[in-house]
């Protein structure tokens, strides 16, 4: 069994968590310990899972990516008012190739996916998101994606899976259960043109870092929808977090970062999340936590909802323009939008009848302007789901 791979949480982080205030989130974590064992996943919301795993590393790793001491700043900062059971079950240590360590990541976050509990991977490169995707092969018919990430990652087709090119063997590789992609946060002079065109020809979507920096509300939206979030801390600019050569001075702030990753965590439909490419600093590692803290507060303000005509609860625009009647829907509890989009393909309604898209007000307003949004047409182009 893929559990019995997983490495105890080390001695010093238990003992610096013995020494923490009782309403410190680390007191209410249930641990992987050498003398306990694994901790019990009933009723587990998330599952904190270390993977030591760089050989596919793009840019080398002069050393080992020291997940204790993010578990340390984790475990210090205060629990939030949270109806969640958070359990650490420690590390994934390199298999004797980098394909038996991707076994192990899929079986367990599979095994996790299907006790409905959320994983929380943290690991040194970003390719660790190719296990975790395959992981919802027997879950999910369809998965959607979303990386934070200052590149699209799609590589070279002579490339072999790397940090830099992960996206490339999801997009190709059988079975292909990917349904969409989304880029939160790129940076035009880190992808070719050829990747930005491919992109578009897949009908995937893209949103540059001024766009989301500018209303970091349009990030919710492209959240909403997602499965898999992957976040690349490269994404993060340098000053935030002592950054090596390896980061760009442009890029999301922490605050920034947070925000995305408590947008994550609301999401209805978002299962696992992960967090990569981090370097070995105190600042970093506390910057991690934070955004796990953020993650987990994000989840416990969920609200499932799903608009309907007929309910109370939601307000319906229809929009006519020279092309297309749009029809809007207006959560009046959360203030959320969605638009319906015509669709052959939808879990949620019988065969032809339109699905419902997460957007914004300025897409509404958009609309009224005469300018139907530009992620209502890629959906449409995909049949969107």
């Amino acid at each position: 069994m893929a559990f019995d791979f997983l490495v105890p949480v080390a001695d010093q982080v238990l003992a610096h968590n013995e020494l923490l205030p009782l309403q410190a989130l680390g007191r209410h974590i249930h641990i992987h310990t050498e003398k306990e064992g694994l901790p019990v996943l009933a009723n587990a919301s998330f599952a904190i899972l270390g993977v030591n795993e760089s050989r596919n590393a793009f840019e080398k790793k002069p050393e080992k990516l020291d997940i204790n001491q993010i578990r340390i700043q984790l475990y210090r900062l205060m629990i939030g008012n949270w109806d969640a059971t958070v359990v650490d079950l420690g590390d994934i240590e390199e298999g004797e190739t980098v394909e038996d360590t991707y076994f192990v990541v899929k079986e367990i976050v599979a095994g996790l996916l299907e006790e409905k509990i959320i994983p929380i991977v943290i690991g040194p490169t970003q390719d660790i998101t190719y296990p975790m995707y395959r992981a919802y092969d027997r879950i999910k018919d369809m998965v959607n994606l979303v990386s934070v990430d200052s590149r699209f990652d799609f590589g070279v087709d002579e490339e072999l899976i790397s940090s830099h090119s992960y996206m490339s063997k999801i997009i190709t590789e059988k079975p292909n259960n990917l349904f969409n992609f989304s880029n939160i946060g790129y940076q035009s002079y880190f992808n070719a043109q050829e990747e930005i065109d491919l992109m578009e020809r897949l009908f995937f979507d893209a949103y540059r870092l001024g766009e989301i920096t500018s209303d970091i509300t349009l990030a919710e939206p492209v959240l909403r929808n997602a499965h898999l979030v992957s976040l690349d801390f490269r994404a993060i600019k340098s000053s935030e977090i002592q950054g090596s050569r390896n980061f760009s001075p442009n890029g999301f702030s922490g605050r920034e970062i947070c925000a995305i990753a408590r947008y994550a965590g609301i999401s209805d439909s978002v299962s696992s999340f992960g967090i990569f490419e981090a370097e070995n600093n105190a600042q970093t590692f506390q910057l991690i936590a934070q955004v796990i803290w953020y993650f987990i507060e994000g989840h416990n303000f969920r609200i499932l909802e799903y608009p309907r005509s007929e309910s109370k609860d939601f307000t319906k625009f229809i929009v006519p323009t020279e092309t297309e009647e749009l029809v809007f829907y207006k959560s009046q509890l959360t203030r959320r939008w969605w638009v319906e989009v015509p669709s052959l393909i939808t879990s949620h309604t019988k065969l032809n009848a339109p699905a419902l898209l997460p957007c914004t007000e300025k897409d509404y307003l958009a609309a009224c302007d005469q300018n139907i949004p530009e992620r209502w047409f890629k959906a449409y182009k995909k049949g969107f789901n």
